[in-house]
């Protein structure tokens, strides 16, 4: 290849159009979302009482944290996969489903007597819990490291972990409707620990891409 040619080439490769990384951002949103359905009815369903369910506030509140959590990490997902500054300012919004659930455990140890707190706290589904929401993530986990692969993450340990929160966050979402443990403080304790499992393979596995590529 000549000179000219060469220059005509990059003159092409710098006209075709590049997909922006908001549009990556949403399309991977949408298929994490799709395989995480697909995964979540194809081994656990929703809860046969679920209508009934669906009547209690504990129940719904359940949804208001995930989806909450869910919510204030896409932001710093997709500002962590850009080379600049900008995720400092979306990190403070993940506090926000933290202190939800801080606020509901706190009002329930106010109206539960002691004697129960622990049996509320262990439920019956903790062992599903654990297996299920990182089983249902991982999916999704998986579709956002691919997605900063597409950026350009200046902090990739940072960026993956906030990925496994984002994943977690919508894999507990969807377990939360089969799930009928609905206490604030079993919440608090197996669904967190199950979402910074899936925060900490994304952080091990954002470092591992980053020192690959």
């Amino acid at each position: 290849m000549n000179t000219s040619d060469l220059i005509r080439a990059l003159a092409t490769d710098a006209r075709r159009p590049v997909v922006p990384l908001s549009t990556v951002w949403l399309g991977a949103l949408g298929l994490a979302i799709l395989i995480a359905a697909i995964v979540f009815f194809a081994t656990l369903g929703l809860r046969p009482d679920i209508l009934a369910a669906a009547r209690t506030p504990r129940f719904l509140f359940k949804f208001v944290v995930t989806i909450s959590l869910a919510a204030s990490a896409f932001g710093p997902a997709r500002a962590l996969s850009r080379p600049d500054d900008a995720w400092r300012k979306a990190i403070p919004y993940l506090a926000i489903a933290p202190v939800l659930i801080a606020i509901a455990v706190v009002v329930e140890l106010f109206v539960l007597p002691p004697d129960v707190w622990s049996a509320r706290m262990i439920g019956k589904n903790s062992m599903v819990c654990l297996t299920y929401i990182p089983l249902i993530g991982i999916g999704p986990l998986a579709i956002f490291q691919t997605v900063l692969r597409y950026g350009a993450p200046t902090r990739p340990t940072l960026a993956g972990a906030v990925c496994g929160i984002f994943a977690g966050a919508i894999a507990a979402t969807l377990y939360a409707a089969q799930c009928t443990d609905d206490s604030p403080l079993f919440v608090a304790t197996w669904y967190t620990i199950a979402i910074a499992g899936l925060a900490a393979i994304g952080a091990v596995s954002g470092n591992i891409f980053a020192r690959r590529w």
